[in-house]
Formats: C-alpha cells, structure tokens, sequence
C-alpha cells in the first residue's frame, strides 16, 4: 500500500507533467504558427526586374528585417500564375494586366509595389527592326507584322507606343510568338521584320545589327512591373509583407546608389546576352510607389478594348499602398 504522502506527490507530479503538456503543447503550436506567419515565397522569373530580391538575399536584408523569404524560379509567366491560383506562393512579379486577370471576378491578388519601370535611357521594352530590314520609324511600320505576344504586357506596350507615335490601330499589324528566345532569334534572322522586346535581350539584339524604331523610355507611363501578393497572404501575413518590402527597397536604394558593383549579381542570377554582359548599363529601380491611378485605367481600357475584360475593375481593389515602407 502506497503511503498517503508518497501518494500526494505522485498525484502532484502527475497534474505538473499534464499541465506541462496541456501549455506546452499550444506553445509548439504557436511557434509554428509565428514561423508560417513570417515566412514567404515568391515567384520569380529570371528577368532584370528582379534585381533587388537577389541583392536584398544576398546581403541578409530579408533575416535583418526578420522575414524567411524562399524564392520560386519560374520559367514563364503560365507557370507563375498557375503557382499562383493554386495557392502555393504568396507573392510573383508581373504586370497590371496579370493582375486584372486573376481578379476578374473577385479580388485574389493585389500589387504592392512597383518593381521597375521605364526611365529616360533605361527601357523596360523597345520595337526594334531586323537588321537590314530598312525600318527605321514608327511610319515604317505601316501595315508590317510585329513580333509580340498575344493579350500581354507587350502587346499593350507596342499598341501604345505606335499610337503615340502617330499610327492608326487599322495600320498596326502583328504577329504573336510568345517564346521571348525565339522572337529574338526570328528577328535577327530576318523571318520577322520588326519585333517588341524586353531589355537586356532587345539590346543585345541592337548589339547583333537590329534597329531602334520606339522605346517605353520616350513614353514612360505605359511601362511598369510590379509585385502583386494574393489577399490570403496579405490578410494572414501582414508584417511579412512590409517587412520584405523593407529589404526590397533598402537593396533597390544600395543598387541605385552604386548599380556597377552589382554586376557580378546580375550575371549571375540575370539572363543577359553574352555580347552585352560587361556593357549593359544597370537601370534605376523605383523607390517606395505603386502604378498611379492613371497608369491602372490605360491598362484596363486597352484590356476592355481587346476583350480581355468586360468592363474596368476599380484601382482602389487591385492596388493598395497600405504595406510600402
């Protein structure tokens, strides 16, 4: 028979170790939770635009700002809005136009920040010729297919910038190759005699013998990418979000300041031609600043125009300043 006081602290021990359990075990879970809450990951092409994440990894701003940050590489823009619809990343960087897309009949996702856009001498996107083709200005191009890719961002901007420079919707024609590589290669060839290309691959191209015809960099506001997060996230993941923008603008801000010592980087987590990589001059990135109301209803009332959306959706539900540092 068990003596009364040895019973006594048998029974103590025990309601000490249950209680043990019964708190420690919603503290696991609350650690895990703030771990989730903290982390992100991001969908990323293999593009310039995404500069600043690369610096921003590579001098320990995101573990300084107190985010775990996982980068997606992503090979095409289909692959990064399918993560995206699925719910297994948080952020991407893309266009306006995507953005639209995905909430076209409900907000999913909302743009955060400007990631880059077009400064004077520093493009986003330019038209240019095959070499020997001849062309030379927009005029030229009366009525000769363009290379582009069908309903996106580079359709937008080669409509754009060839009714600002004078053309007529009826005297713009194209032709759609979606393969970026490709386009490129059937331009230098003389297969397509003009094309709509995103730097660096657009200069390269010039570099190989092709023409400038328009760049975005005479009509600024017609180009920018942007970092967009799906409302899930910015609902549960707050901080993390402004945190990663901190480090995102901190690392934009040290680019700025000294674009050249980041050219290592650039080579090595960037796409750059060979024939450019030690020339190629490092754009300015966009400080602290989403798309302007403006920009938003361009994108929407040439997306309405070509039947990609019935009607604009509201600036206020797809672009939101609430997470900028």
């Amino acid at each position: 028979m068990i003596p009364k006081m040895q019973f006594r602290k048998s029974v103590v021990m025990g309601l000490v170790v249950v209680l043990l359990i019964m708190t420690g075990l919603p503290t696991c879970l609350f650690a895990q939770k703030n771990q989730s809450a903290n982390a992100l990951k991001v969908a990323l092409l293999p593009i310039l635009d995404t500069l600043p994440f690369h610096a921003a990894q590579a001098k320990g701003y995101f573990e300084r700002y107190g985010v775990s940050v996982t980068p997606v590489p992503v090979g095409s823009g289909l692959e990064r809005d399918q993560l995206m619809q699925s719910g297994a990343i948080d952020g991407m960087l893309n266009e306006m136009g995507t953005t639209a897309n995905f909430n076209r009949e409900r907000v999913q996702v909302q743009v955060v920040v400007s990631a880059r856009k077009a400064y004077p001498h520093y493009p986003l996107f330019r038209l240019i010729s095959a070499p020997g083709s001849g062309l030379k200005t927009p005029a030229d191009l009366k009525g000769i297919p363009i290379g582009i890719a069908k309903n996106t961002i580079i359709e937008y901007i080669t409509d754009r910038l060839l009714a600002a420079s004078g053309l007529a919707l009826n005297q713009i024609a194209k032709k759609s190759v979606p393969v970026i590589p490709e386009r490129y290669q059937l331009l230098l060839q003389g297969q397509l005699k003009a094309a709509t290309l995103p730097d660096p691959l657009a200069k390269s191209a010039m570099e190989s013998g092709a023409g400038a015809i328009v760049d975005d960099s005479t009509h600024p506001r017609y180009s920018v990418s942007v970092l967009s997060f799906s409302v899930q996230t910015l609902k549960t993941k707050a901080d993390a979000v402004r945190q990663f923008l901190k480090a995102w603008h901190q690392a934009a801000q040290d680019i700025n300041a000294d674009p050249e010592s980041y050219r290592s980087l650039l080579l090595q987590k960037i796409r750059v031609p060979k024939n450019i990589q030690q020339t190629y001059r490092i754009p300015p990135f966009p400080l602290r600043e989403v798309p302007s109301g403006e920009q938003w209803e361009d994108v929407m009332n040439w997306m309405v125009s070509k039947g990609l959306l019935k009607a604009p959706l509201p600036y206020k539900e797809s672009i939101t300043t609430e997470y900028l540092p």
